[in-house]
């Protein structure tokens, strides 16, 4: 085939832009090329090591990837090792506060029985010594308010009997058996005013009584207490004779309303108002 051969344009044309553009292009290019060329050697000689050729660029990519990947790893590793002491340590820390807890409920609990087991025991004690006062005032009532026989025997010659050896015409007690040596006891507790020797009753002993009354025991061979002296019911008051105005040993009781001869009344019906039996 024949080509036309057609003559040169002129005037202004779009060809020397469309050569520079491609010049400019295909430098521009270079350049990349270039600047890509020296990295890659660059990177090559960085990763490469002698007797080895270089490593790929997505090898480098996936090794430092792993890198990091166990990094992570190791680094959650430690903070679960972490967040697993702190929990043990927390456990740990209630655990001993609840033994403390627990211990001192325990001791707490145990002081709490001996004070009661104290308290309890003082209020026994308090309540035995109470007891004990009450029975012993009842004790005391009980002896001041009882009354026995002067000597354990019987009576021999009685209240009122008449009779010319007496100075009142009359006998005004009541004598009880009793051979010399024979204890005298106070008939009930009192306070004694008179403890000596009379003519006619000898070696006597009269004491006043919390009802107000008198008693005498005469004729005793001996005496075992004094004037102000306070004696309790049945307590020894001296031994039985025949001191005085007697025909024999014997034990005179009278009972009186002053302490004074004359003042006589029924000693029989004294003692059994006072619950003695005669």
């Amino acid at each position: 085939m024949a080509f036309k051969v057609l003559p040169a344009p002129s005037g202004k044309h779009r060809r020397p832009r469309r050569a520079a553009l491609r010049t400019g292009t295909t430098l521009a290019g270079v350049a990349v090329l270039t600047a890509a060329g020296t990295f890659g050697a660059t990177a090559a000689t960085a990763l490469s090591t002698p007797g080895d050729a270089a490593p790929k660029v997505e090898d480098i990519a996936f090794a430092r990837a792993v890198d990091a990947s166990d990094t992570l790893t190791n680094s959650l590793a430690a903070q679960a090792a972490a967040q697993h002491k702190a929990a043990d340590e927390t456990k740990r820390q209630a655990a001993e506060a609840k033994r403390k807890a627990d211990e001192a409920k325990r001791l707490a609990e145990a002081a709490a029985k001996k004070a009661a087991a104290e308290a309890k025991a003082k209020a026994d004690r308090e309540a035995e010594r109470e007891a004990q006062a009450r029975a012993a005032r009842d004790e005391e009532r009980r002896k001041l308010n009882s009354f026995v026989l002067p000597v354990d025997s019987a009576i021999g010659t009685g209240y009122k009997v008449p009779g010319s050896m007496w100075s009142s015409g009359y006998h005004t007690g009541v004598d009880f058996i009793a051979s010399t040596g024979t204890p005298v006891h106070a008939v009930g507790a009192g306070t004694v005013v008179t403890a000596g020797f009379d003519s006619a009753y000898g070696n006597n002993v009269v004491i006043r009584h919390s009802d107000g009354i008198y008693t005498l025991c005469a004729h005793m061979s001996s005496l075992s207490v004094s004037v102000g002296q306070t004696v309790t019911t049945g307590e020894q008051i001296g031994l039985s004779g025949a001191t005085g105005n007697v025909t024999g040993p014997h034990v005179h009781f009278e009972a009186r309303t002053t302490p004074d001869y004359g003042s006589d009344i029924d000693p029989e019906a004294y003692l059994r108002s006072h619950g003695v039996s005669i």
